[in-house]
């Protein structure tokens, strides 16, 4: 029983991170969402075993069995026994992240805790609650962002569960998505959020390559590599104005012009959007408030995938190895690995220029 509070008081540092004003109520929501979510598990065989289980439940976590097997035998991913239960996690997303930037920089702040390393978000099991977090930062000036999560990974702490929130996607996504959990139970660096989200989102990717890269499943192939290509040419887009919004804030001194060119450039981005090749999709996002946090999570999860899909190439295509140069990696001092990463992103674009 002690090893298990333990574990849920450090996990509440891996969810998200705490401050000194609000640690007992953090720690009370954490602990309590997370034990809610270990107590309503239940075996997915138990759940296929049983005749009244619904045809769509059932399809549902049949695929996701295969897809954890598949990650386990082709892509070296041991899922330690995650996602081999289902929880009914009776909401519309599992966890609510908060996250907050000056109104003058693109860059997140990061809340730090001993475990978890510093990382760029709050994460509550109530979107109320996160919510009056993310008002109380607003009041402070910070530009806040709320999105919720329909899945996260303990890192192996815990035998994460496949929560009802997932369910909905299509196969391929909700196949991707075993592979990007799994991925951080392999490798993860505490207090680099690009570093983690870029190496699992890689993961996803060529997962998915290999689990749909058959002549019967050559459709379903393309289509999904083609969503993913649109989500990285959105994060590329976004990423875009990310830096020229850096730009204006690093050159211009005054409060009222910076907001004015800010104003502007978040303007010219909606209209840019509404003019490109893919503005079929992200609608509801840029329907939304726009603000420097927002425009940070995106780039957040993306800025390295090519960096890793080089190192990927570099390792053979052999999954063993690539985790072991990525550890590797997680392993070298801030700046040596942001010069390895940096190389590994200019050989990757080079070579797509040829």
């Amino acid at each position: 029983m002690i090893k298990r509070i333990t574990r849920l008081m450090a996990l509440a540092g891996m969810v998200s991170v705490m401050s000194a004003c609000d640690s007992v109520y953090f720690y009370a929501q954490a602990m309590q969402g997370q034990a809610a979510i270990l107590l309503a598990r239940q075996p997915i065989n138990d759940v296929l075993a049983n005749p009244d289980t619904h045809s769509d439940l059932r399809q549902r976590l049949t695929l996701v069995d295969a897809a954890r097997l598949f990650a386990e035998q082709e892509l070296k991913l041991a899922s330690g026994g995650s996602f081999t239960s289902y929880v009914d996690a009776q909401r519309e997303h599992l966890v609510w992240n908060v996250f907050a930037a000056p109104s003058d920089s693109v860059d997140l702040v990061n809340w730090c805790f001993p475990v978890a390393g510093c990382v760029s978000y709050r994460g509550y099991f109530s979107e109320q609650a996160a919510q009056r977090y993310a008002d109380k930062l607003a009041r402070q000036g910070l530009d806040v962002y709320v999105g919720g999560v329909d899945a996260y990974s303990t890192l192996g702490w815990f035998k994460d569960p496949v929560p009802s929130t997932v369910l909905n996607r299509s196969e391929s996504q909700l196949a991707g998505l075993i592979f990007h959990e799994l991925a951080h139970q392999r490798v993860y660096l505490p207090g680099d959020t690009r570093f983690n989200e870029s190496f699992a989102s890689f993961v996803e990717r060529e997962g998915l390559r290999r689990w749909l890269d058959q002549p019967h499943q050559a459709e379903q192939f393309q289509r999904a590599i083609a969503a993913l290509d649109v989500q990285q040419r959105f994060a590329q887009f976004v990423g875009n104005y990310r830096a020229q919004l850096r730009e204006l804030y690093a050159s211009t001194p005054a409060a009222d012009e910076r907001q004015a060119g800010k104003d502007r450039i978040i303007s010219q981005m909606r209209s840019d959007w509404a003019q490109h090749q893919d503005a079929a999709y992200y609608s509801t996002w840029f329907a939304g408030d726009i603000n420097n946090a927002k425009l940070a999570t995106v780039a957040a999860y993306f800025d390295w995938v090519p960096a890793f899909e080089q190192l990927y190439l570099e390792s053979g295509e052999d999954f063993e190895v690539f985790f072991q140069r990525a550890e590797a990696l997680s392993k070298m001092t801030d700046s040596d690995r942001q010069q390895q990463l940096t190389t590994l992103m200019s050989d990757r674009l080079a070579a797509a220029l040829h």
